[in-house]
């Protein structure tokens, strides 16, 4: 692990286990509004996480050197594979502090299917500070956060959770 870029991005720690336990999704009326952002992607094209609601996204932080991202990142593509013609997307926030020059060869030897964008120390805030990588939002149709992972958690919790969201179709305030 690359403890240098670790703490200049502000990251203690890339955390390999111990992190959020069994799929829980919030109650709808205990669901806060995901901050928005507006990125550019590894294409040259903007995302702006805004314009993805009415999808369930799954928004991940994470950074080449980390171990426990590198498990999760082919999950994800299966993930994006499988639930995209449902509603679906992943949102990569790469938080290396050498940007695309680690980050495009990373992608393509992955074969990374779903959008990466470079991630900020301010936008690290918005999202209460992200500390630790990986870290993880599954955010709703409605674009409020239903669920975070710090740390790495297993593939069932994520898909749980997903297929749990993608089932409601609607954009109800009820819980």
């Amino acid at each position: 692990m690359a403890a240098a870029g670790a703490v200049a991005a502000g990251f203690t720690s890339c955390t390999g286990g111990g992190g959020s336990a069994p799929a829980t999704l919030k109650a709808e009326a205990d669901r806060n509004e995901a901050p928005d952002f507006s990125l550019v992607d590894a294409g040259g094209q903007t995302v702006k996480l805004s314009e993805l609601k009415g999808k369930v996204v799954l928004l991940n932080f994470w950074a080449t050197w980390c171990a426990p991202c590198r498990i999760e990142i082919p999950w994800f593509v299966d993930m994006e594979r499988e639930f995209k013609d449902q509603g679906f997307a992943v949102v990569g926030v790469s938080m290396d502090e050498d940007g695309w020059e680690v980050v495009k060869p990373f992608i393509s030897d992955m074969k990374v299917n779903y959008r990466m964008v470079l991630g900020t120390e301010e936008l690290a805030q918005l999202y209460s500070g992200v500390q630790a990588l990986p870290t993880s939002f599954v955010i709703d149709r409605n674009g409020r956060i239903a669920s975070t992972h710090m740390g790495i958690v297993s593939r069932s919790v994520f898909e749980e959770e997903i297929r749990a969201l993608l089932q409601n179709k609607g954009t109800s305030g009820g819980a």
